[in-house]
Order: structure tokens, then sequence, then C-alpha cells
């Protein structure tokens, strides 16, 4: 008969003994066999394909050329009455020439008080505005002179895309800078309506993956020319959905030399007042398709054309103008179709317009105007 020592040392050794069986139920992986911690043998993997060798070559050449930029606001403690500046976001762009000139979009830097630009290398500089066109969401940064800038990228062309053109898009998604994403060409001429109402014309469409922070970055083509600018994406999530779009590098190549030289654009107009909202309120009521011309501006392009505008009658019934329905051929079916085409040409050029009068088409010439 075992004393009380003799028990508590047998149900200690049954306690170890049971240890022993678990430790050898879940010993690693590792310790069974003699071979188990034997490195497996690597593959070869061969060659690159030619699109992998080109792909890769293209960000080479291209990434220095791309920025880094985050923008700060002023903000004014309710308690001490002291303003300081706090971290509003961040965006892409790219060097435009080799005397510090940066371009990125105007919802970039829209609202910041500051905004600093990081190199590629890792220099980070100071930025002060240029000029910026909110209706092409494009704006010029200033980054200094003589500070060895990087080479700028080469620019492309926009009106001879296709459907299907491979594209590439650099930028920094989510603050992950120099990141690097490629697709194809979805679709062209796109319009796309931002949240203060205003409508951008003639964009890109791609699949190339464009996330919040890609903003401002080069969409570029397989031979590594700027072909776009990426400025937003259609996403419910506030992620890339595989529809993005960027500003035409036709439209950016007009706009910026203007931003430059003048610290804003001037857009060629018709001497009108038209208005989207009306014009859309009164087609639905009327039946009228096309941009009704509400008033005809005094010694404008558009009354030595002969356009008229529109009246109020005593008993408050609208009497419609002239609606335009075409310029130079290319059908208009609202206020930001007609300024998206005359966009496409500069001050001073003539354009033809189709327009409906009481029922009747006429055609009329006139010369483009500069817009205020």
């Amino acid at each position: 008969m075992l004393n009380a020592r003799s028990g508590v040392c047998a149900k200690s050794r049954a306690w170890v003994v049971g240890l022993l069986m678990l430790a050898a139920i879940f010993q690693p992986a590792w310790s069974l066999g003699s071979g188990g911690g034997t490195p497996r043998a690597i593959s070869p993997r061969g060659d690159l394909t030619p699109d992998e060798k080109s792909t890769i070559d293209l960000f080479e050449r291209t990434k220095a050329a791309v920025v880094y930029i985050s923008t700060l606001e002023k903000v004014l403690d309710p308690w001490s009455r002291n303003v300081f500046s706090v971290p509003r976001g961040t965006g892409t762009g790219f060097i435009w020439d080799d005397k510090g000139l940066v371009v990125t979009n105007f919802h970039v830097i829209q609202g910041a008080s500051e905004a600093r630009v990081r190199l590629a290398d890792g220099r980070e500089l100071q930025a002060k505005l240029v000029g910026a066109s909110p209706a092409h969401d494009l704006a010029v940064l200033r980054v200094g002179v003589g500070f060895n800038s990087p080479a700028p990228l080469p620019i492309g062309t926009s009106h001879d895309l296709k459907v299907g053109q491979k594209v590439l898009a650099i930028g920094n998604p989510f603050g992950l800078d120099l990141t690097l994403t490629t697709g194809i060409v979805s679709a062209l001429d796109r319009s796309l309506t931002e949240e203060n109402g205003a409508t951008i014309e003639h964009l890109i469409q791609t699949d190339a993956a464009i996330n919040p922070g890609n903003s401002g970055g080069p969409l570029l083509d397989s031979a590594g020319r700027l072909i776009g600018i990426n400025t937003a994406i259609y996403s419910p999530s506030g992620a890339s959905s595989g529809v993005g779009f960027a500003v035409p590098v036709d439209t950016v190549n007009r706009v910026v030399p203007q931003l430059i030289a003048r610290g804003k654009y001037i857009r060629p107009v018709l001497g009108i007042q038209v208005d989207d909202g009306l014009n859309k309120a009164i087609g639905r009521q009327l039946g009228i398709e096309g941009v009704i011309v509400l008033r005809v501006t005094p010694g404008s392009s558009a009354e030595a054309a002969g356009l008229k505008g529109s009246n109020v009658n005593r008993d408050g019934s609208f009497v419609p103008g002239d609606v335009i329905v075409a310029v130079n051929g290319k059908p208009v079916d609202s206020v930001g179709k007609l300024l998206g085409i005359l966009d496409e040409f500069e001050v001073g050029d003539k354009v033809s317009l189709k327009i409906r009068r009481k029922g009747d088409e006429t055609e009329l010439s006139l010369n483009l105007q500069a817009g205020n």
C-alpha cells in the first residue's frame, strides 16, 4: 500500500509521461526525419519575356520624373487662437521641364496653404503655385531653378489613341511612392461631372489600377511618352475598380503653357450666356435638344454673327432663343459638351455653328473670343 509520499510521486510520473507523449505528437515537422531541413532545389526561371523587359526598362527610364506631393493647410486653434499647419493630403505629379516646373491635378493642391515635392532620389523641396485651371483639373507648381532636375517625360499625343492600346501609370497610391500599374485604354472621349457641377470632357478611360494618391501622376504609352494625367476613379468603395480616368495630353499641352505664362487658362468663348441647370430644366419642359442661348453679350462675336438670346414674356412664359445643336459638325447636347468642343480651339479661330431658330435650322460662323 502506497503512503502519501509515494502516491504523489506516482501522480507526478504520470503527468510527466503525459507531457512527453504530447510533445511527441506535436513536435515540429523539421525534427521528423533527417532530410526535413534541406532547402528545395531552385528551378531556373529563364529569360524575362520581351514585354516584361520593355515594362521594366520603361519604368527605370521614367520613374525619376515622377514626384510625390504632400500638402498642408492652416487651421485655427479655437482655444489658443494660434494658427498652425496640419497635413491635408498627398498626390502625385511629374517634372514638366528643366526649369523646376511640376504638373499635377488641381484637386491635389486645392485648399492647401503649403505644398512640398519629394523627388525620386529623396530630395524634398518647397513648392509654389504657378497657375491652375479647375475646369481641366490641372495645376503647375514651381520647385526652384537649377536644382539638378531629373529629365522631363517625353510628350506624346492623345488624339490618335486606340481602345486596347497598352498604358502604364506611375504614382503614389495611399502614400506608397513609385508604384507602377499597367492596363489598356478602355474607352475614349469620356465626360466626368465633378462635385462642384463642372464637367471635364474628352477624358481617357483606363483599367490600369488608379487609387487615391495616384491623382496627378502620368499615364504613359508603351513608348514611355506622356499621354494623360490620372485624375479620377469611378468606385463606390473609393478604391480602384478598374475604371480610371485621365486628362488627355493634348489638353495638357494646350493648357499648361498658358498656366505658366499667365497663371490661368483663358477659354475661347462665343460671347453668350448659358447655364447647365437651366438648360436641362427648360430642355425637359419644352422638349428642346441642344444648348439654349440665354443671353448674347453686347459687342461680342456672337452678337456680330447674329445669334439671338432668350426672352421672358410679361406673363412669365419663357421664349427660347437660338439653340446650338452642333459646332463644326460635332453634335452638342449639353453645356458641358459645348464648352468641351470649344476648348479644342484657340482664341481667334473661326467656327461654324448649326443653330435651331423657331423650328428652322441654319448655320452661322464667328471668331472665338477670349473668355474672362
